[in-house]
């Protein structure tokens, strides 16, 4: 990999991470439609590091607070009904599901799930599953002519169940396409929350699951056509890049709708579709050298 390469691929990264499109995709489809090798799993799970640090920092307040609480809950009991001791508990238990699917099909995940079809697929479904949910919330917020405004629930409201329901969403996400932003706060919204909580959520969610993974592929750094050095150039650019799209983000999702990222997922798929059905792209493109 070339050191251009790696500047694109850390700057799609960091572009999509945040947006429901679904950046493992995206590199994938960059890599593809360049003529480049194929990444990897192992190149995509490290990047991530870069922009989970970006939330690490963009979310630093609220994730002191969860963290120093939960530590307090373990020896005092008078905390353990504090939302913020509750919060890091509920990032756990959520975080369990894709940690055991995730070692479960690892082979899938760094093979057969990269096929440029099953991408164009998960685009279009997930895009349809998200731009439904969306439509509920608008729904509820706006009411109607003979339907009353429905309040949607905070993340006061989180419980254990609904942990591992959004812990189930993201794992979905180890299928290139889905998108882990995407699976989690259309999960979110369809259990009725909020889409500040539903994002917030999913974001927090994510930092002890990329992390874990970007360590776990720390091994498989450096082999193949992509080395070491960079592998580092493109997390930082991640890193930075991501930091600016998560803080738009957040301000974007409190007055507009999912709609445009919807069309977008949508639209992409089909012409990935017909690229492939025309022959114009292999749907293992970039796959046998990577």
């Amino acid at each position: 990999m070339s050191w251009f390469e790696s500047f694109v691929l850390g700057l799609v990264q960091g572009l999509t991470e945040f947006l429901p499109i679904s950046s493992s995709a995206h590199l994938r489809l960059t890599a593809a439609f360049a003529g480049w090798h194929d990444p990897g799993a192992a190149f995509t799970a490290i990047t991530q590091i870069g922009t989970e640090a970006a939330v690490l920092i963009y979310f630093r307040k609220d994730i002191v607070r969860i963290v120093s609480a939960w530590f307090r809950s373990l020896t005092d009991r008078s905390m353990r009904s504090d939302h913020d001791a509750q919060m890091g508990w509920l990032v756990i238990v959520g975080s369990i599901p894709i940690g055991v699917l995730g070692v479960t099909f690892k082979d899938q995940i760094e093979g057969p799930f990269r096929d440029l079809r099953l991408i164009a697929t998960t685009l279009i479904v997930m895009g349809i599953v998200l731009g439904i949910a969306d439509r509920l919330a608008a729904r509820d917020e706006a009411g109607g002519k003979h339907r009353a405004v429905k309040e949607r629930k905070s993340l006061k409201e989180l419980g254990v169940k609904d942990g591992l329901i959004f812990g189930f969403c993201q794992a979905m996400a180890l299928v290139p396409g889905v998108s882990r932003s995407g699976a989690t706060i259309s999960g979110g919204l369809l259990m009725g929350y909020t889409r500040e909580a539903a994002a917030r959520y999913s974001f927090l969610l994510a930092v002890p699951a990329v992390l874990a993974s970007g360590v776990f592929e720390l091994k498989d750094a450096g082999e193949g056509h992509v080395s070491w050095g960079p592998t580092i150039f493109a997390t930082f650019i991640a890193f930075g890049v991501g930091y600016v799209v998560i803080a738009w983000f957040m301000k974007f999702i409190t007055t507009k709708s999912f709609m445009p990222f919807v069309i977008y997922r949508i639209l992409l798929g089909v012409v990935l579709f017909a690229l492939v059905g025309a022959g114009a792209l292999s749907p293992h493109a970039g796959e046998s050298a990577g």
